[in-house]
């Protein structure tokens, strides 16, 4: 880290000493540190994939193709779990969980690989779903499946036969009621600390929330190498990558 960003991690570290809540809102740049992809779009469900239909790939993935055509969008959910598969949580996910014996600490993701459960993190809150849970359409029954190669696609439900699909939002779809409300209700509690870490932003439930904490005086910190619509809205800003800006500040934070 440059002799600046020194001084940034000196006093995040500072911050979480005195912290009680902490809130950690992660995008595509927090999974890309475990090799995925940094997938565009809302639900974080792809990047340049090659679309051979001729159609935009946001018509693909849209929910009313889904309902029209679904071993079309199927394809290409298979193709993005092929892309995710063998894929692990990186150090960063699992500095993550160890705060949680320091702080009530809140992760609030964009992803859907489900990496911060799988590295013990208690509250995390999945905005855009998970790729690896499916519900059947009809009678709602859920299940988790490692790896679509084992599905006939589109997979229908052992059940009652209904149409299968993964619990991830596709375009034209609201974000999960659940997990929105989670996210409103801690929001509304407040945080002493918010991190945004490898997420442009872009969307307003994220961009938003952050921006106000700044005005009130929440520390708020930006963990990116490129620049977003955030990055004039945050105290404390670190141009890296989610994994060397976590580990430097996990360091601090632990001495003394």
């Amino acid at each position: 880290m440059s002799n600046p960003e020194r001084g940034n991690i000196e006093q995040i570290a500072a911050a979480l000493r005195s912290a009680k809540r902490v809130a950690v809102i992660t995008g595509a740049g927090m999974s890309a540190e475990s090799g995925l992809p940094t997938y565009r779009g809302i639900g974080g469900l792809y990047n340049d994939m090659s679309v051979e239909e001729g159609m935009p790939i946001e018509e693909i993935l849209h929910a009313y193709t889904f309902a029209c055509n679904p071993a079309l969008t199927w394809k290409y959910l298979a193709q993005i779990e092929r892309a995710c598969r063998g894929a692990q949580p990186n150090n960063g996910h699992y500095l993550l969980a160890q705060w949680d014996a320091h702080f009530d600490l809140w992760v609030i993701t964009q992803n859907v690989d489900g990496f911060h459960q799988t590295a013990g993190s208690a509250n995390v809150i999945e905005l855009h779903g998970n790729l690896r849970h499916l519900f059947c359409c009809d009678c709602r029954a859920g299940f988790d499946v490692e790896d679509f190669n084992l599905l006939a696609i589109p997979p229908r439900c052992d059940k009652c036969d209904g149409l299968v699909r993964p619990d991830v939002v596709l375009f034209g779809e609201s974000l999960p009621t659940a997990a929105t409300k989670a996210y409103e209700r801690e929001i509304g509690r407040g945080f002493d600390v918010i991190f945004a870490i490898g997420t442009t932003a872009a969307f307003p439930y994220i961009y938003g929330p952050v921006a106000e904490a700044t005005a009130r005086g929440c520390i708020t910190v930006e963990i990116n190498p490129d620049r977003t619509d955030l990055s004039t809205h945050v105290s404390h800003r670190i141009a890296s990558g989610a994994l060397a800006a976590l580990e430097a500040i996990d360091q601090a934070f632990k001495t003394c």
